[in-house]
């Protein structure tokens, strides 16, 4: 539990597991402190007869086939599963990717998949063509639903509840262990993309069954990787997943395995500064006439506000801004030009500022759940809080010349 002083004390607590995880054992002699890359295809042994023992041991983060992970990857499995609170991790080549795989492992043809409507945009277009090609039914629950509300939606053929928690556009906090209890008692599995709540928010403590992350966010850190990782807590569950991502092809190369283990390393000082700059600007955004709400999980006005204090240990440093209703779509784009730390962009999670317009770029089932004044979303970096909030001001200035 934590409060509005304290959005930053689950990445302080993360030091030491990041710092030494995911490191190989040193051998005689000595190691150096970052394991080098390890780069390869083949993979040789010295005989057909631990050749054919190695490929059992695909469950167990061996190296068999540079297709099937590399030692590289395999460290960092064990990191990404160590800070989630998981026993196994699959590392695939995008965070999209980590959404997808999950999906196409655990669902058949005739099965019923339930997505809360804050999902990630391209999880709803794979969901709305790739699985409804295959044979999946698809529906959607309002994030912010109850308990007997998100029933209402469960069918005889659910398998999956898919959720994002807060939602990257809305930012709406969900109960997770409600949503975990009603997919148990109905025979399904809840799958969490976790990636604003990486280090945070404990999923398998939770009740969840498959934390998703975008690697390209937070673990790597510098804007400069893409890649995914799926983390369970369950043998069976870990099974399923791995032959599904081997048959699949799903890895992702070393060197993007290297850069984000070294930025992980990092992650927990970042983040804690990020967290606190961010939670600073989105104070103060909420005492500016122009801003008709700031989504902030931190923020008592928040949706599920009430979650985040009980479920999370700290914050991330992405969040929502709507514009009052004085304002258009064009005067925030003339506004979002002039800013000059901010860049535009998508993605967030590195260490540099960004800002995105979130007003028509958002589909959903239900209408209520979006804001329908214009609205943006800002990832703050690493920069001086003092400077930020000098180019938010100078670019309110451009919004009033707008009008």
């Amino acid at each position: 539990m934590t409060d509005r002083n304290g959005v930053d004390t689950g990445w302080q607590k993360l030091g030491t597991a990041l710092t030494h995880a995911g490191r190989p054992k040193a051998p005689e002699g000595g190691v150096y402190v970052n394991p080098p890359v390890e780069r390869g295809s083949t993979v040789l042994f010295p005989s057909l007869e631990s050749m054919g023992k190695r490929g059992l041991e695909r469950y167990n983060h061996a190296s068999i086939y540079g297709a099937m992970g590399s030692p590289t990857q395999h460290e960092l499995e064990k990191l990404i599963a160590k800070i989630e609170g998981g026993t196994d991790c699959q590392i695939v080549s995008s965070g999209l990717a980590a959404c997808t795989t999950p999906l196409l492992a655990f669902l058949k043809a005739g099965d019923h998949c339930l997505l809360a409507d804050s999902v990630y945009g391209p999880t709803r277009r794979f969901a709305e063509n790739m699985l409804r090609r295959f044979g999946v039914d698809i529906s959607y629950f309002p994030p912010c639903a109850s308990r007997a509300e998100v029933e209402d939606y469960i069918q005889p053929n659910t398998r999956i509840i898919f959720t994002e928690s807060p939602g990257s556009h809305t930012f709406e906090v969900q109960d997770i262990p409600m949503l975990a209890d009603v997919a148990h008692k109905n025979g399904a599995l809840l799958f969490l993309d976790n990636t604003w709540g990486f280090g945070i928010f404990a999923p398998f403590e939770h009740g969840v069954d498959v934390s998703i992350q975008a690697l390209t966010k937070y673990p790597s850190g510098h804007s400069d990787v893409i890649a995914g990782a799926i983390t369970v807590a369950d043998q069976a569950c870990w099974r399923t997943l791995r032959d599904a991502s081997i048959q699949l092809g799903q890895l992702a190369g070393p060197d993007d395995c290297w850069l984000t283990l070294r930025g992980l390393r990092t992650m927990g000082v970042r983040l804690a500064q990020q967290a606190r700059t961010a939670l600073q600007i989105a104070t103060w955004l909420q005492e500016r006439p122009e801003v008709a709400q700031v989504l902030h999980p931190a923020l008592p006005d928040c949706p599920g506000h009430a979650f985040w204090k009980r479920d999370f240990t700290g914050a991330g440093s992405l969040f929502g801004v709507v514009l009052n209703n004085t304002y258009t779509q064009k005067n925030m784009e003339r506004m979002i030009n002039a800013m000059r730390l901010f860049g535009i962009g998508a993605s967030w999670g590195g260490y540099e500022s960004l800002v995105l317009p979130t007003t028509g770029g958002i589909t959903r089932s239900f209408g209520t759940e979006q804001p329908s004044d214009p609205a943006f979303r800002l990832q703050i970096g690493l920069e001086n809080v003092q400077d930020l909030i000098a180019d938010l001001e100078q670019a309110f200035n451009a919004l009033h010349h707008a009008l």
